[in-house]
């Protein structure tokens, strides 16, 4: 039996479990080439034909590997896929707002508390702290248990933690809480993107992790203005309470009717959820048709997160590449928004209120850049995919192996690092000279514009270059990034001090463009890494197997239903 016929009877038999022929399986894929301008319909016909004539060629390397058959990549409708992602927009939307809207608020807080600002910085230093760790635990926890439970555990903590700085009233208190509120809410970014790589392949997945990183880039140009309209008319508690009210109506509809999407769990979602994977609206449907206590599904093992998965991937040669330059540029981010409000307060004399608008441009910026990166990236993985003479597959999603995917993201980032650093440049340079306050606005908006731009192309590829495990991946890149931005931050204002603002930003600029060549090295050898890595993990799974077949052991399913072969 053939592996077409072997796919066509488990589909048959109505066993629900991901498919081994299903993209991004650790075996070798043995799938023919689509012709170009073949339809879909007539794949299967084609693949029989050319292995009863016996001339099936080998795929070219450069070429698209086609998936002639098997299940879909996703069995969620259109409406339910912008559903999942419309609630994980709002999900990535936390993190930063809560770093960013905490700002306004540290005077009054150091004042009613009776502490030094410094103190209340303290509190900043510990929450990219624990930023940077907690999607470590959350993203390995959500790629093995699933993403419901990890977005429902996450979210719990930062509600708790929410309601309890809102009441607090001690120094100690608002530090140990801050912390908490921090590692409930980072771990909700590495679930976001991961989520999308669960529902969408590789040739429509920009637009949709645009639509995410729309809520993300928001974050940080909103926070502040929320922040100070809070702080100045309803007093510091209120922030905690407003995080507070949005996190039960964000949770209330999630917890009843958002699918459980982990691909190690349910497939390409095919596979009914059990336990506290399902919907609060599934488990009462599931309770009336099981009358049968014995009929109902067995407990679940909690599975325990490795946040040392995280340093394996930072520790690959492409993924080490990524990560730095990524980290790079989130320097340049972070300087430019963390310093906006000083460096405005300080020129032209602007209240909290005031600050806060300031960050409007650029929070425009960085959501368009957001969501049309998005529709870019997926035109140009078509664009390359017809240049290859290669149908792209939505339906089922393409096998990515041996296909240039670095290629096809990277080259797309080029001009934005251009234009973006040019902009960097200028922008220290205007609040150098004490430019009209329209200058700087205008040149932050083109930063938010490239420079996010930017981020969301190598967001996208690290999940592309990771598919079975893209929570871990995000979360290795949440930890890098803000390692680096920590760092950046705590002495952004002492270089302005000590070269100005001028020279300050040009240096950090200087360093983007020293480091861009990295891209090119990932580029050029990213498909043999991956093809190396690739085999390291094909082999792994055929060493499981086999040990678990000695023990007279079910051998693992090689389900995980995915479209790159890493």
């Amino acid at each position: 039996m053939n592996e077409g016929e072997k796919q066509l009877e488990h589909t048959e038999d109505g066993q629900q479990t991901p498919s081994p022929r299903s993209e991004g399986c650790l075996s070798p894929p043995t799938q023919d080439l689509t012709l170009p301008g073949a339809d879909s319909v007539d794949t299967d016909r084609d693949s029989e034909d050319g292995d009863q004539n016996g001339r099936v060629e080998p795929p070219d390397p450069e070429i698209l590997s086609r998936v002639s058959s098997g299940p879909p990549y996703s069995v969620f409708s259109p409406s339910m896929k912008w559903w999942i992602v419309v609630m994980n927009c709002f999900s990535a939307f936390m993190s930063p707002t809560t770093s960013q809207i905490y700002f306004p608020a540290i005077p009054a807080l150091a004042g009613d508390l009776g502490v030094p600002i410094s103190k209340i910085n303290l509190t900043l230093t510990t929450y990219m702290i624990l930023q940077g760790l907690a999607p470590t635990v959350f993203g390995d926890f959500g790629d093995v248990a699933g993403r419901r439970p990890a977005f429902i555990l996450s979210f719990t903590i930062y509600l708790g933690a929410n309601i309890g700085l809102a009441l607090q009233r001690e120094y100690a208190a608002l530090l140990i809480l801050r912390m908490l509120q921090s590692g409930g809410s980072s771990g909700t970014l590495a679930l976001s993107y991961a989520v999308v790589a669960d529902i969408a392949p590789s040739s429509e997945r920009g637009k949709y992790m645009g639509i995410v990183g729309a809520g993300q880039t928001m974050g940080p140009a909103l926070g502040p203005l929320i922040g100070g309209i809070l702080s100045q008319y309803l007093g510091w508690p209120s922030i905690f309470w407003f995080l507070t009210i949005i996190t039960v109506v964000w949770m209330i509809p999630y917890v009843l009717a958002v699918p459980e999407t982990g691909r190690k769990v349910v497939g390409n979602g095919s596979v009914p959820p059990r336990g506290w994977n399902m919907t609060l609206l599934d488990y009462f449907r599931f309770r009336r048709r099981v009358r049968d206590r014995s009929a109902a599904p067995k407990r679940q093992k909690i599975p325990i997160p490795n946040p040392f998965n995280t340093l394996a991937i930072v520790l690959q040669r492409d993924m080490a590449m990524i990560l730095f330059y990524n980290a790079i540029l989130y320097i340049g981010f972070m300087t430019a928004t963390a310093t906006l409000s000083s460096q405005f307060e300080e020129i032209y004399g602007f209240n909290q209120l005031q600050l806060g608008l300031c960050y409007l441009p650029l929070g425009v910026g960085t959501t368009i850049a957001s969501v049309g990166e998005g529709f870019i990236l997926d035109w140009n993985y078509r664009r390359v995919a017809k240049g290859l003479g290669v149908k792209v597959n939505r339906k089922q999603g393409d096998d990515l192996k041996g296909f240039p995917i670095e290629k096809v993201r990277l080259q797309v980032i080029y001009l934005q690092l251009v234009v973006g650093t040019g902009v960097y440049i200028g922008w220290g340079w205007a609040l150098e000279m004490n430019a009209h306050v329209a200058t700087p606005l205008v040149l932050s908006f083109f930063i938010g514009l490239c420079i996010t731009g930017a981020f969301q192309v190598i967001n996208i590829l690290l999940v592309d270059l990771n598919p079975e495990s893209p929570a871990t991946a995000t979360a290795a890149n949440n930890l890098v990034r803000c390692a680096f931005g920590a760092v950046a931050t705590a002495v952004i204002e002492d270089m302005i001090k000590g070269m100005g603002r001028g020279w300050a930003f040009t240096f950090i600029a200087l360093l983007i463009a020293a480091f861009s060549p990295l891209l090119w090295v990932v580029q050029k050898y990213g498909p043999g890494y991956r093809e190396e890595r690739r085999q390291k993990m094909i082999l792994a799974a055929e060493k499981k197997d086999a040990e678990m077949k000695g023990k007279g052991k079910r051998p693992t399913e090689g389900g995980v239903v995915n479209d790159t072969q890493s």
